[in-house]
C-alpha cells in the first residue's frame, strides 16, 4: 500500500484530524502491517473519536490475516476530560495489611468505600477501586478483588501485568469507573481477511548440512527431525488448553471455531499449522481480555 493510495481514500474526518505527513508516520510506525482497508478504518476511528495514536489511546494489532483496532484505558480518561464537570478520578490499590471497608449506601443502594487506612509494610495487592467524580453527578465507585482479574496474569499480556501490577490494575478499574460515570463507549473492531483460507505459516530456520560432513551430520539431521516430531504433541496440548480458556471444550465446538475462522488443517496437522493456530487462539484470548476490561457489569 503506497502513500498515494492512502491519500486517495481518506475520509473527511481523517483529513481534518491528520495532515498527510502525520498520516504517513502513523502508517509506518504504528500500523506498518495494516493493509489499505485496515489502516483507513484505524485512522478513521482515531479521527472520529479524537484519539491520538501517539499517546497510546488507540492501538492497531495484527495477527496473521486478522487485525484488531483496540481502544486503550487512556482513551477513556482523555475523553472524560472533555466532558462538562470533569474531576480527576481517585484510583487506589488495596493491600493485604490495609484497613479497608466497603458498605452499601442506604440512599443510592450502591457500594461505597467507607474506610481505607494504610500502614507499612502494606503487603501484597489484594484489590483496587476507582471513584469517578463529576460536578452535578453522584460519584461512581468500582471495586474489584484481585481474583476477578487473575486471568490477566496468565494471559497474552501477562508480562506487563506481573511486572506493573499496580499500574495495569489501576487503569483497568479506572476505565470501568470512567465508562459508567461519563457514558463513554468505544467499539473495538476486528477485521478478518481471507488469505487463501489458511492461517499464517510459521517458518523456522534450519541449519544446512555440509556435504563433506555427511556422516557426522546424519545423527544431527535425525535429532532435528525427532525434535520436530516431539514438538507436535506439546503444540496440540497448548491448542487444547487455549481452547479451554475460550470455553471451547468439545470437538464439535473446535470444528466450528476452525470453520468460522477459515482455518484448514492437514491430517495430521503440521508443526507450522499448529503454531499458526496457537497464534490465532492467543489473539482471541487477548480480545476477550480487552472486552472484559470494557464490561460494565461487575460480578456480585
Amino acid at each position: 500500500m503506497t502513500n498515494n493510495q492512502i491519500q486517495a481514500h481518506v475520509t473527511p474526518e481523517i483529513q481534518e484530524a491528520f495532515k498527510p505527513e502525520v498520516l504517513d508516520v502513523i502508517k509506518n510506525s504504528i500500523a506498518p502491517t495494516a493493509n489499505e482497508k485496515e489502516f483507513l478504518l484505524f485512522a478513521h476511528k482515531a479521527a472520529s473519536y479524537g484519539l491520538d495514536p501517539f499517546k497510546n489511546e488507540i492501538f492497531f494489532i495484527k495477527y496473521g490475516s486478522t487485525a484488531r483496532i483496540q481502544f486503550a484505558a487512556e482513551a477513556y480518561l482523555s475523553k472524560a476530560r472533555e466532558k462538562d464537570g470533569f474531576q480527576p478520578p481517585d484510583t487506589q490499590m488495596v493491600h493485604e495489611n490495609d484497613e479497608f471497608q466497603i458498605a452499601k449506601n442506604k440512599d443510592t443502594k450502591e457500594m461505597e468505600v467507607v474506610k481505607h487506612e494504610i500502614g507499612f509494610p502494606r503487603g501484597k495487592i489484594i484489590g483496587a477501586y476507582s471513584i469517578a467524580y463529576r460536578d452535578g453527578y453522584r460519584p461512581v465507585t468500582v471495586i474489584m478483588d484481585i481474583d476477578e482479574i487473575s486471568h490477566m496474569f496468565t494471559g497474552q499480556n501477562k508480562d506487563n501485568w506481573n511486572k506493573w501490577t499496580q499500574d495495569m490494575f489501576g487503569k483497568h478499574v479506572q476505565q470501568r469507573a470512567l465508562k459508567k460515570q461519563y457514558g463513554l463507549e468505544f467499539d473495538d473492531e476486528t477485521i478478518t481477511n481471507d488469505q487463501g483460507d489458511q492461517i499464517p505459516e510459521y517458518k523456522r530456520e534450519r541449519k544446512d548440512i555440509t556435504p563433506n560432513q555427511e556422516t557426522l551430520d546424519a545423527p544431527k539431521e535425525q535429532a532435528v527431525e525427532e525434535e520436530k516430531e516431539d514438538k507436535i504433541p506439546e503444540l496440540r496440548r497448548e491448542n487444547l488448553n487455549k481452547f479451554k480458556q475460550l470455553g471451547i471444550t468439545t470437538n464439535a465446538k473446535i470444528n466450528k471455531y476452525l470453520e468460522d475462522n477459515k482455518v484448514k488443517m492437514s491430517d495430521p496437522a503440521t508443526e507450522s499449522e499448529l503454531i499458526g493456530l496457537n497464534e490465532l487462539l492467543d489473539m482471541h484470548l487477548e480480545m476477550n481480555e480487552a472486552q472484559a476490561a470494557d464490561d460494565d457489569e461487575l460480578p456480585e
